[in-house]
């Protein structure tokens, strides 16, 4: 038996913050003890390793619910492969992923499954799971949704957007589902009318409207907020849970505001790209906005107040990352010229810890939130809890060593993320991990790697435990 005891730290999940020592068996959370109580003291003496948080607080790893490694996109890839994406996630302070197997058309989702799976398999420096694409919703796509919710693959991501790539039109949506509200599926949405924007598409750049800044003009708004409203309202005909993915409009978030004072189980997930940038980001010259390029798109800055009120009301549940990094030379350059051909996407994995620290910092959310919205219930949302997202006895020892008085300047220069520009260049943040455990083993500790590929698990899922 292997036996760490944590000592000195202050323990903060999404319900309490308690001086406590924390005790790891065998790669889980054995007991807490209050600090100077008599288990602690019995600890202290029996023999266990120990690691000093003195100082520090003592946190579940994140979970990002939101990844796209070794992507497919626009003719290229996302540039961070299982292995390197996941060593920059450990790095941050996030200890699971969820990721997106990708059905084509065409194909079964279970080729799609299993093309991921092999991908992942022997590569991840932490634990992993997956969801499904469906991009050909038929009769026996939909038979195939049962078996894989059987086997722990538990939410279905649909679009409203990139016809000819991606799109399901709402009578396939809604027949989707249908089948998630029979097998107890979270569907999950990407909610813009990309039918509508590919003809904004087309007459902005008939226009001579080329550059990266239009974008985001094209991706309107109401166009997110008119598709997020019939997201809802299919979900409603289907007696189905539905999850709409990357918010960044203010009036996408009314619309699940009102779908959640109704009771319904309607979920939203925001991204710090949209907490943190905006338009002007979009507009910077000589090509650099093409960096922010991602969809939904970056909004003004006004609707920043709204996606923060948002996640402390809780019509905002979680804040994942949609990871899918493309390097700015060779990769984003693909669009000079013509916006429509940037591939979209942009990296955060390693960030989205420290980003929301910050936020802490800043008074947007609290520490107990702050956990909630990156630990927590994401875990909850997508099957995993409380084996993750916490720290419980019996929870896997995903845990790190936060701290909060760290200083530090995120920096291309100095990410381990496998694309060639930072997203957040120059911001300064107040707090980093320290200290990175999965399942009891350190794998970060005080700026070493000590992790290799391969030590991260497949972790298959029950269904989201949101819904009433």
């Amino acid at each position: 038996m292997t036996r760490t005891l944590i000592s000195g730290g202050l323990v903060v999940t999404a319900a309490e913050e308690l001086e406590a020592e924390v005790l790891v068996e065998d790669g889980r959370v054995a007991a807490l003890a209050l600090r100077g109580s008599e288990p602690a003291r019995t600890w202290a003496d029996s023999g266990a390793e120990t690691i000093d948080a003195t100082g520090h607080y003592v946190i579940p790893g994140g979970v990002d619910g939101h990844t796209h490694m070794e992507m497919p996109f626009g003719g290229t890839y996302s540039a961070d492969t299982f292995e390197t994406g996941t060593r920059a996630a450990a790095w941050g302070g996030t200890t699971t992923i969820v990721d997106f197997a990708i059905q084509r058309p065409g194909e079964s989702v279970r080729s799609g499954v299993d093309a991921w799976m092999a991908k992942a398999d022997g590569n991840c420096a932490i634990d992993y799971a997956f969801h499904a694409i469906l991009s050909d919703v038929n009769e026996s796509s939909l038979k195939e949704m049962d078996v894989l919710v059987d086997e722990g693959i538990t939410s279905f991501k649909l679009f409203m957007a990139y016809p000819g790539v991606f799109y399901s039109d709402d009578g396939q949506i809604l027949r989707a589902m249908q089948r998630g509200a029979a097998n107890g599926a979270l569907t999950m949405m990407h909610a813009e009318n990309g039918i509508a924007i590919d003809v904004l598409v087309e007459q902005a750049l008939a226009e001579g409207r080329t550059d990266p800044r239009y974008h985001g003009e094209v991706r309107k708004a109401l166009l997110e907020s008119e598709a997020t409203h019939r997201a809802i309202q299919l979900a409603r005909v289907a007696g189905a849970p539905l999850y709409v993915v990357h918010v960044s409009a203010t009036e996408a978030v009314e619309e699940l505001a009102r779908a959640r004072d109704k009771g319904l189980n309607v979920f939203g997930e925001t991204c710090p790209q949209y907490l943190f940038l905006s338009t002007d980001n979009l507009a910077e010259p000589d090509f650099e906005g093409a960096k922010y390029v991602c969809s939904t798109p970056l909004r003004p800055k006004e609707h920043q107040a709204h996606l923060w009120k948002a996640l402390r009301t809780n019509d905002l549940s979680v804040v994942s990352t949609d990871h899918c990094p493309f390097c700015f030379v060779g990769q984003k350059d693909m669009g000079a010229g013509d916006f429509s051909k940037i591939p979209n996407g942009m990296p955060g994995v390693e960030n989205r810890m420290d980003l929301l620290h910050q936020a802490v910092v800043e008074g947007h959310i609290s520490r107990r939130r702050w956990i909630e919205l990156a630990c927590a219930t994401p875990a909850r949302m997508f099957g995993m809890y409380p084996k993750k997202g916490t720290v419980a006895p019996g929870a896997d020892a995903d845990l790190v060593i936060y701290d909060p008085n760290a200083e530090q300047t995120i920096s291309a220069d100095t990410h381990h993320m496998n694309v060639d520009y930072s997203a957040y260049e120059g911001k300064r943040v107040t707090g980093r991990a320290r200290t990175v455990l999965s399942r009891g083993r350190v794998i970060v500790d005080r700026g070493s790697y000590l992790g290799s590929a391969g030590d991260g698990r497949y972790v298959p899922r029950s269904t989201c435990q949101y819904l009433v």
